[in-house]
């Protein structure tokens, strides 16, 4: 496992939005590493639900999809008794201390964050959410004093961000009292970026324009062994991991390897052409899913994953509530008066 630092890992935050499907990438990418990693640390895995809004969302299809990314949360084996799952839009300090995150960040520093820039361009309607989402994502890592953040590429920018943040109030008020989070990378091993099928030089994503380019955790087997046999490969049949001459059969390596645990040394012994390759990959993602679907059916009679969530605000709520007012009073507000 690699972190930013040497930095002990004490407490992890994770946010997923729940704006579509969630892939296979985003499980063999993360999830299935949080599994673990939850024994280890304090884990937060929160549905940021908030975020979402920062583009138009269908309202029907933001409640069904924020309750299904928590039921593949459970269903893929993290534990609501371990870990806290749970929405950002019920724990409201998320919001109150997302304002003291913009009042502490500066106009520049929002305008030079990439990601609004790209997703501006693509958008019809650009709202001030998009412009000032950096600053809420501080408030979700900061508000429970989080040592190590999951981060990607195109999130690396606003974790600096959030850091810069934690650095600027700290100096500020003369004291250490938020900590500067570092990020957390996962070895290959353990699981990191999973690429697009259709388009190996691209991380897998859920708003692929083309289906064919991921895999839902919930595709049927013949909709997974459609998609892996038009996966794209490379010119010639050697299965060789060369990320950079042979991204497409690479890819498919590390996700066979990771369902399976075989080394990619091991695979490429075995197979010396795609055609048995890619049936294999097909049905290891099969056989990963398959108990991973069922109990998400299970999770899916009326109130079970309500009660999880609601169990997990209460947690997040008295650490967050916690955090929040150690902030408003360093900031010189009055405390409210409870009679």
């Amino acid at each position: 496992m690699e972190t930013g630092t040497n930095k002990a890992i004490k407490t992890v935050f994770s946010g997923i939005q729940p704006s579509g499907v969630v892939t296979i990438g985003n499980y063999l990418g993360a999830m299935r590493n949080f599994v673990q990693l939850q024994h280890q640390a304090e884990c937060y895995f929160c549905i940021v639900d908030l975020h979402a809004l920062t583009i138009p969302q269908d309202p029907k299809e933001l409640y069904e999809n924020t309750l299904k990314l928590a039921r593949i949360y459970v269903a893929a084996g993290i534990d609501p008794s371990v870990a806290t799952i749970f929405a950002q839009s019920h724990v409201p300090a998320h919001t109150q201390f997302g304002w003291l995150m913009e009042v502490n960040s500066y106009f520049g520093e929002l305008s030079r964050m990439t990601q609004f820039k790209d997703k501006s361009k693509k958008a019809e309607v650009v709202t001030t959410g998009l412009f000032t989402y950096p600053a809420l994502m501080a408030a979700d890592i900061l508000l429970y004093q989080a040592t190590h953040v999951p981060v990607g590429e195109d999130q690396k920018q606003h974790l600096e961000l959030t850091r810069d943040i934690a650095t600027r109030l700290n100096h500020r008020f003369g004291e250490e009292f938020l900590t500067v989070t570092e990020p957390y990378i996962p070895s290959r091993s353990e699981g990191g970026r999973i690429m697009s099928l259709q388009d190996p030089t691209a991380k897998m994503s859920k708003s692929d324009s083309d289906a064919n380019g991921y895999i839902s955790m919930m595709d049927t087997p013949d909709i997974i062994r459609n998609k892996i046999k038009r996966a794209v490969t490379d010119p010639g049949r050697e299965v060789k991991y060369d990320p950079e001459n042979k991204p497409g059969v690479s890819n498919l390596m590390v996700i066979l390897s990771l369902c399976t645990g075989q080394s990619l040394d091991e695979i490429s012994a075995k197979y010396d052409g795609y055609g048995q390759f890619k049936k294999d990959v097909a049905e290891a993602i099969i056989a990963t899913l398959e108990p991973i679907q069922a109990r998400v059916k299970e999770l899916s009679e009326p109130g079970v994953i309500e009660a999880v969530l609601a169990r997990g605000a209460d947690r997040a709520e008295a650490v967050a509530r916690k955090n929040l007012e150690l902030l408003q009073s360093k900031m010189g507000l009055v405390p409210r008066f409870r009679v």
